[in-house]
């Protein structure tokens, strides 16, 4: 080799170097409100499926106890993206902060307002829940909204029951069998989990499925999605394609895969020892998951209207629900 060979090999293996440096995955940190539900489980999924790799992105995932202290991260510039529920995008807007989500994996929210055992002789309605204890996986999240929002429509104030922050899952289930709370806002495995334990649960309020959540909010009403701040989504357009991508091609495994092929892919920490039980709720949950990752319009009308009929500031504050949320990436994720 002669020295202009050598030089030439020297200089390509340097700018192969340097294009490698150039071209290393960008990091997005993702704040979700509770990994274990399975309302979160598409964003979970995609990291145990590499999706979030295969799409090009390096996604460091923060757990919180609940969605508005995900939210507080995103809004605090601790967390780039939310996973989370969509109706914190209308929430935030009546506030002059303006959100954007930009996939949503989840078509209805799977709330589930749940008595406690002990309690099921007392409470036999959402109106006995007046000076009662009520368990929401924190304040200001949507759990907590869907409680007053429940409270308002049967004719009780907004404040009317104490509200008490317990996280979801175990921690949730847990304050219920102690005696802590008479009632709390659910989502599964927790709901299915207690309903194999005491055969006579009593539920007030159910929208794990489309028949209930159009019995419930006289519409669709979407749950989860990944959100972040509009200047966020409209500066890091790359990275919101990519995370889209990621979800949008998890969506479509969930739906062409078992719920046990599905349940093997998960954290065993979040399985639990109870597998039968988590399987029976995962099962129930699949149809939840969004096909495509759209928002439809029609839906993000309905958050809207639910939240202009139980918040007074929502309702004053005019929102143009169009600006909280896009399908501008979720479209191009479909195409490929």
């Amino acid at each position: 080799m002669n020295k202009l060979t050598r030089w030439l090999a020297v200089a390509a293996t340097a700018l192969l170097g340097f294009g490698g440096a150039a071209q290393a995955a960008p990091t997005v940190t993702l704040a979700i409100g509770g990994a274990g539900c399975l309302c979160y489980l598409p964003t979970v999924l995609a990291k145990q499926l590499g999706m979030y790799k295969q799409a090009g992105l390096d996604v460091n995932m923060v757990n919180f106890k609940g969605g508005s202290q995900a939210l507080t991260a995103v809004i605090g510039g601790s967390a780039d993206v939310v996973s989370g529920y969509f109706d914190h995008t209308v929430e935030l807007a009546a506030k002059h902060q303006k959100l954007e989500s930009f996939v949503i994996y989840d078509r209805f929210p799977g709330l589930v307002l749940v008595v406690s055992p002990k309690e099921t002789d007392k409470i036999t309605s959402i109106k006995d829940l007046a000076g009662k204890h009520v368990g929401v996986s924190a304040p200001g999240s949507s759990t907590d909204f869907f409680l007053k929002y429940l409270l308002t429509r049967a004719g009780l104030k907004r404040d009317s029951a104490a509200v008490i922050g317990v996280g979801l899952g175990g921690t949730a289930i847990a304050a219920m069998e102690q005696g802590r709370i008479d009632a709390a806002v659910m989502l599964d495995p927790a709901v299915t989990i207690l309903q194999n334990k005491y055969k006579n649960l009593r539920i007030l309020s159910d929208t794990r499925s489309e028949k209930d959540t159009v019995a419930t909010f006289g519409g669709n009403y979407p749950g989860g999605a990944f959100y972040a701040r509009a200047s966020w989504v409209n500066s890091h357009k790359k990275e919101a394609q990519m995370m889209t991508d990621a979800m949008v091609n998890t969506l479509k495994w969930i739906h062409s895969h078992t719920p046990e092929q599905i349940m093997a892919k998960m954290p065993p920490e979040m399985v639990g020892k109870n597998k039968k039980t988590y399987l029976a709720a995962l099962t129930n949950t699949i149809p939840m998951y969004s096909k495509d990752g759209m928002m439809d319009p029609k839906g993000a009308e309905a958050v809207l209207k639910v939240f202009s009929e139980g918040d007074p500031e929502v309702a004053k504050a005019h929102v143009n629900i169009t600006d909280t949320y896009t399908n501008e990436f979720a479209k191009k994720a479909n195409k490929m």
